[in-house]
């Protein structure tokens, strides 16, 4: 945890203008810090990595309607169900659910104005640092170029994200300037986005320890493969030998690694435990350190029930939120280790003695807790299942990421984990670029997956089983077609904030039905420019449909 806590240092000044991430009721072009700044080193990098701690808000699940929200519960995997007296919340999560948003949506404008507010605290320091001498800020020039590289490399991850759920938006790289921009069609976004890392991967160095949750060389060629991999959807032309190039670039080890060369984690959890900065395969993260600078996961508010710190031992609970949509939990194999590591079912036990009975609080108050994988009122006997008819238990529940565990387990085992509240949330890790590539390569091919494509995907999916089962679970190129590898990837990916994005590519957003969720139509695939936005700035332009 050394290199995590040197990061904090430089970043805990920082977390005094962090009420600044829930300040939503304004467009946020012109976010700036302070104009008195900026004239030593530690305060050059606390501007630098202000943007860093803003990301948890919107590119994490956070419990802040940010990108994530958007870019998850409309998808066919996960959902906000109303649970007896809670969670019905104006009806937002359905409306998500069924595609049913308005312009109007409050969570939509502060998703909005989180990832704009993001851009000014990547303009300001960009600004500031352009105009002032390297000696005054007690920098080197190299230092300098380093850093306003990695700044517009972060700058432009924020509005990848912006035109992946609006599609049509302004681009701004000055502070307030101009005050009133104009929106731009998504493929002149597209073309903004990829010269501003390309001009940029150079200069900033590559992924290293020293690097970690910053943006760095891989950073920037995940984000070129994310862009390449959509370019047919974003600008019309598809790019897939670009994307297959940029997964090279990461896959081959060319861009750095955070432990050591760039490379599969040998088991599923290494990625999403206490100890994920030590992980061979994350790219980009947004990295936390409880201890030092008092930064925390925000994820448990999303998906813990009320009593969830005595099932892993903790203490956080949460707002019993989000659930795994009926049925998707059956569709992976009972020997696939990520069903049972990934995700939580059953009679849940205390943490402490492995056996002690855990009270429900609400409908099945005094009785054990059992999340079931159904979102209906069992307790009366019925049969109904919508987003309305959810009790406290109803449905499978998140449990990819750990926290640790802050008692000791069942006779000392497993001890108190000295990390507890440490864990990075993965945005890119290269098992989501091997897939990235494979898919590329299928499209290429007319759909059809060759060897290298099944050895990609089998690579990553290998670690999911035992020797002994793997035989009978490993792809080939019959069996690996478009439509297995978005099941697949739902898979893998559940939780991480790709799916909206991979049922557009594969066509099935708008024209597929689920659980509790029937085909829309294609306006859907874009949210709204939000009217609060278009109020304040008549320059903007709402996208078709809406």
């Amino acid at each position: 945890m050394k290199h995590k806590s040197l990061l904090y240092i430089g970043l805990a000044a920082t977390l005094t203008f962090t009420n600044a991430c829930t300040k939503l009721d304004e467009n946020a072009y012109d976010e700036l810090l302070t104009d008195d700044f900026y004239n030593n080193k530690t305060e050059v990098l606390s501007a630098v990595l202000r943007p860093y701690t803003h990301a948890n808000a919107w590119a994490t699940p956070s419990g802040q309607d940010g990108w994530w929200r958007a870019a998850e519960l409309s998808a066919d995997q996960l959902a906000w169900p109303t649970k007896g007296r809670h969670g019905e919340d104006g009806g937002k999560w359905k409306r998500f659910h069924y595609h049913s948003w308005t312009v109007d949506e409050g969570g939509l404008n502060n998703a909005w104005s989180l990832m704009y507010g993001g851009i000014g605290f990547c303009n300001d320091p960009i600004e500031n640092m352009e105009k002032r001498d390297v000696a005054a800020m007690g920098i080197t020039q190299e230092e300098k170029d380093a850093f306003i590289a990695e700044l517009k490399l972060l700058r432009a991850f924020h509005y990848l994200k912006i035109m992946d759920l609006f599609g049509n938006i302004p681009v701004v790289t000055k502070v307030g300037e101009p005050a009133k921009p104009e929106t731009l069609p998504r493929i002149e976004v597209f073309n903004f986005i990829e010269k501003e890392i390309k001009e940029n991967i150079d200069k900033v160095p590559q992924l290293s320890k020293a690097m970690l949750g910053r943006m760095s060389q891989a950073g920037a060629y995940a984000m070129l493969v994310e862009l390449y991999l959509n370019a047919e959807m974003w600008t019309g032309t598809s790019r897939w030998d670009d994307c297959i190039a940029a997964a090279d670039k990461l896959i081959s080890g060319q861009a750095g690694g955070l432990n050591g060369a760039l490379a599969l984690d040998p088991n599923i959890s290494d990625q999403f435990g206490t100890g994920n900065d030590l992980s061979k395969e994350a790219i980009f993260s947004i990295a936390y350190d409880y201890k030092v600078a008092n930064f925390q996961p925000s994820w448990p508010s999303e998906f813990f029930h009320f009593k969830q710190q005595e099932i892993y031992g903790g203490g956080r609970n949460g707002n019993d939120g989000i659930v795994v949509i009926p049925g998707v939990y059956t569709t992976y194999k009972d020997a696939d280790k990520r069903k049972s590591d990934w995700l939580l079912v059953g009679p849940m036990v205390k943490f402490a003695d492995g056996k002690t009975p855990i009270l429900a609080s609400e409908e099945y108050n005094g009785e054990q807790l059992v999340f079931v994988d159904n979102i209906r009122k069992n307790k009366s006997g019925s049969t109904v299942s919508n987003m309305s008819e959810g009790e406290e238990n109803s449905g499978v529940r998140f449990n990819k990421y750990k926290l640790g565990n802050q008692v000791a387990g069942p006779g000392g085992t497993p001890d108190i984990n000295p990390n507890y509240n440490n864990t990075d949330w993965n945005i890119y890790r290269l098992t989501w670029v091997y897939f990235a590539k494979a898919e590329a390569i299928m499209r290429k091919n007319g759909g059809v997956a060759n060897a290298e494509a099944v050895d990609l995907i089998n690579a990553c999916k290998k670690r999911a089983f035992s020797a002994e089962d793997w035989a009978a679970h490993a792809y080939t190129p019959a069996t690996l077609t478009l439509d297995e590898l978005l099941a697949e990837r739902g898979k893998e990916f559940i939780f991480e904030g790709f799916r909206r994005n991979d049922m557009i590519r594969f066509d099935k957003f708008v024209t597929a039905s689920w659980w509790d969720h029937s085909p829309s139509n294609a306006t859907r695939e874009l949210y709204p420019i939000p009217q609060r936005q278009i109020d304040l700035n008549d320059n903007l332009k709402q996208n078709p449909g809406y």
